[in-house]
């Protein structure tokens, strides 16, 4: 059966001389992997490789057939021509830590048309911006929401934020508890939207530690979620 959907890419390997695996997020059907064969060696303009980099947004035309682990892409064009999301190298730091994030939480195979707007919407205003440097950090914070663990802020006047708890408390409960500087900025992500992200003035450190707050929010409440490779070249990209 030929269906249409919309699809954000967010991983391919290689499979033999000429195919990938390319796995996507649709807008139909949550994540999907789809085979694509010669694309490595085939010519035709809808065959190309370049349009699986990492987190391009594409209309796709699949064979989708139920019950089958990989399926096949049957015509492909760009949702969405990016301006600088793969030609700033910044962006393209962010690109490649965000894409093996998202890779590695987003598991289900059902529609989630919220988190497909959230995803669709922020990658673009990602490329159109030229202030972003603490994009990510909110981006982690708002996909937290999505995943069902977005922080509690009915008590956000505590002093102290539990990272297991998701929750503000009056008392240093657990190692997990963080308070001081990375709690002010913990708080002021939670009352911000992405256009005033560039009222935040961060310096490279104090992104980096917030930064690893945030990865260890993620492993306390994703039981398989590791950090991502890409993290010590996107340190370096940030410092």
């Amino acid at each position: 059966m030929l269906v249409k959907t919309n699809a954000i890419v967010l991983s391919k390997i290689r499979y033999g001389d000429h195919d990938v695996i390319v796995k996507c997020y649709t807008q139909n059907r949550g994540i999907v992997s789809y085979l694509l064969r010669g694309v490595l060696k085939s010519k035709r303009s809808n065959s190309k490789i370049a349009y699986y980099q990492p987190l391009s947004q594409l209309e796709i035309e699949e064979n989708y057939r139920a019950n089958q682990s990989l399926h096949y892409i049957t015509d492909v064009k760009l949702g969405v021509v990016y301006h600088s999301m793969h030609t700033n190298i910044i962006k393209g730091a962010i690109v490649m830590f965000l894409s093996e994030v998202l890779s590695t939480t987003l598991k289900e195979e059902e529609a989630n048309p919220s988190l497909y707007e959230f995803l669709e919407t922020t990658l673009q205003w990602l490329d159109h911006e030229t202030d972003f440097a603490n994009f990510h950090l909110l981006f982690l914070l708002e996909l937290s929401k999505h995943l069902g663990f977005y922080p509690d802020t009915s008590q956000s006047d505590f002093p102290y934020f539990n990272l297991r708890s998701g929750s503000f408390e009056l008392k240093q409960q657990t190692p997990y508890t963080i308070s001081g500087e990375n709690l002010i900025l913990m708080k002021q992500l939670l009352g911000i939207k992405f256009d005033g992200l560039n009222s935040l003035k961060l310096h490279s450190k104090q992104r980096q530690a917030f930064l690893n707050l945030l990865l260890l929010y993620f492993e306390l409440h994703l039981s398989d979620f590791r950090k991502p490779k890409s993290l010590q070249v996107f340190n370096e990209v940030f410092r």
